[in-house]
């Protein structure tokens, strides 16, 4: 009987290649169908690739690798042997692979450091516990449930002091960074190197796309923010009891982007070819940090949602963040996108579209500023706000007038809230 070749999956519209991140078997070793067999890093997210057949794995490209969708990165042998080597030097699969490319779901199977008590742990964390040889029992999980998050890990890693030296014989650890010059006075090298990771390449690469393809032009306007201050300060108690969630910003701000896209459909579009494409679907993207960089989970269907249906979306996905479970799936087919550099304390910024859309809304800071109202000076909690739109699409008018509505919206929540 042959033997089946092992190829990457797609796993998306608008990705080509990944990185083979790590095989969770060793080469040589048995495989049963359906098992995880290898982590493919995207810039979009991480995926595990179960096994197609039965069988003695052969491996063909090695850890770290760039790899074509499609592309042959091992074989299995269905009447292969598997080697004694093997069998000692295979990495321990992650729990869960429930589908033929899925993310990294929660590990079912408990893992048990130094003989202490189980901990379960996602493969992601796994392979970070692994890596910084931590003990799990020692890290006190913040996720649902008490779950170990991989922030969790990285966190109990900075606040650990350094490790012991390795015994007599024992090989000496390759230097995480390469450095170059001599050491300053605090003893810190004056420089350090070290390997963009694969997901940072692809970040890099797609917002140099944006701007080398896009006619990017950024307008800005300010809102006074006190109505919306107070319509929230009224009812977030009495909307976190009824709702299970808090109520943000974020909320409003979507809500705002909605009624301006219905206004302004050309920001809500794409240029494909020599043809626009108008979306008649509000897709919206919400642009969050996480430890592998930036991603824009998407929240469907935004006209069709309510408040609490919007804040209830935004906190599922900001639980998959932290988590690192986000799907491809969850951060494709956006429309437009609003990023909060508010959270990190930006005043004001030019988002960079994020292609292949044709618009961005940036939230900032609120900041209490002497503000002229009825020719009386007052201060007030004001937003510097800012649209990026690619202006081979959306004229000038188009932009700013779209800028106005949203300023329009946040100034008078009430017509969010009655939809008029």
């Amino acid at each position: 009987m042959p033997a089946v070749a092992i190829t990457v999956p797609g796993v998306g519209e608008s990705i080509s290649e990944g990185i083979l991140s790590r095989w969770l078997k060793a080469d040589g070793s048995a495989v049963k169908a359906g098992e995880p067999l290898f982590e493919l890093e995207t810039d979009k997210a991480n995926n595990v690739v179960p096994a197609s057949a039965s069988g003695v794995l052969k491996i063909n490209v090695a850890e770290g690798e760039t790899v074509d969708i499609g592309a042959t990165v091992g074989t299995i042998d269905p009447e292969g042997q598997p080697s004694a080597a093997a069998a000692v030097a295979a990495p321990k699969p992650p729990a869960d692979s429930k589908s033929a490319v899925a993310p990294p779901k929660a590990a079912t199977a408990p893992a048990t450091a130094n003989g202490g008590a189980a901990v379960t742990l996602s493969p992601a964390v796994r392979r970070i516990v692994a890596e910084e040889n931590v003990d799990p029992n020692q890290v006190d999980g913040t996720g649902r449930g008490g779950r170990i998050t991989k922030g969790d890990v990285l966190a109990h890693v900075a606040a650990t002091p350094g490790e012991p030296a390795a015994p007599s014989g024992a090989p000496a650890a390759a230097p995480a960074a390469l450095t170059n010059g001599p050491a300053t006075t605090s003893g810190l090298p004056r420089e350090t190197r070290k390997r963009m990771s694969g997901i940072r390449q692809k970040i890099a690469q797609r917002l140099v796309e944006a701007q080398q393809t896009a006619a990017i032009l950024t307008t800005f306007n300010e809102a006074d923010m006190s109505r919306v201050m107070d319509l929230r300060a009224r009812y977030k108690d009495t909307f976190k009891t009824k709702h299970g969630v808090a109520l943000g910003f974020m909320s409003f701000f979507l809500k705002a982007a909605v009624e301006a896209l219905k206004a302004f459909p050309a920001v809500n579009g794409r240029i494909d070819g020599n043809e626009i494409v108008l979306h008649n679907a509000y897709d919206i993207g919400v642009a969050v940090s996480t430890e592998r960089g930036l991603m824009v989970p998407v929240i469907r269907d935004a006209d069709r949602l309510t408040f609490a249906g919007i804040e209830k979306a935004i906190g599922a996905y900001a639980v998959k963040a932290r988590e690192g479970t986000m799907a491809v799936s969850d951060l494709q087919g956006g429309t437009f996108t609003i990023t909060n550099g508010g959270v990190f304390g930006s005043l004001l910024s030019t988002p960079i579209l994020n292609p292949p859309q044709s618009g961005i809304l940036g939230m900032h800071s609120i900041q209490k500023r002497p503000v002229a109202i009825d020719d009386q000076v007052v201060i007030r909690p004001m937003m510097y706000l800012a649209l990026s739109y690619d202006h081979r699409i959306v004229d000038g008018r188009e932009a700013v007038s779209f800028l106005v509505r949203i300023k329009e919206c946040i100034e008078n929540p009430e017509r969010l809230m009655l939809e008029i």
